[in-house]
C-alpha cells in the first residue's frame, strides 16, 4: 500500500515498502522544501513525477550506481576528449543547467523537472548541497549535469547535450574530480544504455543503502570552487 506523506512530517517509509510494481515506488505527497529533500536522499529516495501529478519519491530495486574506480571511457572518448573541443568547470552557472536538463527532448513528451522541481534544486545549489557540472565550446553551454553532494556519494539527477559527446565529457570530468576527492560512489538512480556504457552497474537496494549508511556523513576533499 502506498504511503501518503504528510506535510507537517519529514518522515519516509522504510524502503522496504516500496512498491515492486512500479518498481520502487516509496511515497507520494509531502512538498519539495530543502529540509525533505535533504532527508529524502539520506533514506535512498528521491523525487520523480510528471506536471500534473503528485510528487513520486522512488527508491527503485536494484539501484544505478557507478564507482569511480570503474569509470569506462572508450578510446575513442578518452581520443576526444584529449583534443580538448570543450572546456569544463564546476558551479558556474547551476541554472542555466537546470533549466537546460528541464528542456523538451526530441525523444520525449513533456519534462519531469517542473518549474517548482528547478526552483527547489536552486535552493538546494544555494546551500552548497547541489551541484552542476557545465561543458562550454567557446562562450556556448553545450552540456552538462547536476546532482547532489553528500559526505563522499554524489546523487547525479540529470544531464543534457547540444553537442557530440557533450554530456559524457562533463560526466568523465565529474567522476574523475569525484575520485580524486574521495568519493566512493554516483548514484545513477535508473539504468541506461548511456550510464551503463560509462561504466554503470546495478546492485542491490540494501546494498546501496549500506553505502548510504557508512558514507553520508563521511569527510571528503571536495573543493567545488575548482
Amino acid at each position: 500500500m502506498l504511503t501518503w506523506l504528510k506535510r507537517d512530517s519529514l518522515e519516509f517509509p522504510p524502503l522496504e515498502k516500496a512498491l515492486r510494481e512500479p518498481n520502487g515506488l516509496l511515497a507520494a505527497g509531502g512538498d519539495l522544501r530543502a529540509e525533505r529533500l535533504i532527508r529524502a536522499y539520506r533514506h535512498g529516495c528521491f523525487p520523480w513525477y510528471q506536471a500534473g501529478q503528485p510528487i513520486l519519491w522512488w527508491s527503485p530495486d536494484p539501484r544505478t550506481v557507478l564507482f569511480p574506480a570503474e569509470l569506462h571511457v572508450s578510446r575513442s572518448l578518452r581520443k576526444f576528449i584529449r583534443q580538448e573541443h570543450y572546456r569544463v568547470t564546476f558551479d558556474h552557472d547551476f541554472p542555466a543547467v537546470i533549466r537546460a536538463c528541464a528542456a523538451p527532448r526530441a525523444y520525449a513528451d513533456g519534462t519531469w523537472i517542473t518549474d517548482e522541481m528547478r526552483e527547489a534544486y536552486v535552493e538546494l545549489h544555494r546551500l552548497g548541497i547541489a551541484h552542476s557540472v557545465e561543458v562550454w565550446r567557446g562562450d556556448d553551454l553545450v552540456g552538462g549535469l547536476y546532482g547532489l553532494a553528500m559526505g563522499q556519494l554524489f546523487f547525479g539527477e540529470s544531464m543534457f547535450s547540444r553537442a557530440d559527446n557533450a554530456s559524457k565529457v562533463g560526466f568523465v570530468a565529474l567522476v574523475e574530480q569525484l575520485k580524486s576527492w574521495g568519493f566512493v560512489l554516483i548514484d545513477c538512480q535508473m539504468p541506461s544504455r548511456h550510464l551503463h556504457s560509462l561504466g554503470a552497474r546495478s546492485i542491490p537496494r540494501r546494498e546501496f543503502a549500506a553505502w548510504l549508511a557508512r558514507h553520508l556523513d563521511a569527510p571528503s576533499g571536495a573543493d567545488w570552487a575548482v
